[in-house]
């Protein structure tokens, strides 16, 4: 689900997933067009989160993605919101003067989307 999420409103393209039995992993890379790339890994050994993706916590805090414009921040979140995706902030004009929207992913994630 978390690969799909990213291939459909990221357009990120994912490699074969690569599953290894010893280690009780598997695990996909997927490229942006930017260049970019990330890896989405499972575990079995990795507990489930007590994190609150409400609140900030220690660690890893979200992931940013720039859409090139303020109309496509608003496009790409009202897409994600009638697709019943939770939108967590904006869209708006920060502080520091950019224009974004926050919205959780599949796995409660935060995702920036920015111009």
């Amino acid at each position: 689900m978390l690969k799909a999420f990213y291939e459909k409103y990221f357009h990120a393209q994912a490699n074969d997933k690569y599953t290894n039995l010893t280690k009780g992993l598997s695990s996909y890379f997927l490229s942006f067009e930017s260049g970019a790339r990330i890896e989405i890994m499972q575990k079995d050994s990795v507990p489930e989160t007590t994190n609150d993706p409400y609140e900030q916590f220690t660690g890893y805090i979200h992931l940013a993605f720039s859409v090139g414009s303020k109309e496509q921040v608003d496009f790409l979140t009202t897409r994600l919101k009638e697709d019943g995706f939770e939108v967590l902030d904006g869209p708006r004009r920060t502080g520091d003067g950019y224009y974004e929207s926050a919205v959780l992913d599949p796995e409660k994630n935060r995702i920036e989307i920015t111009t």
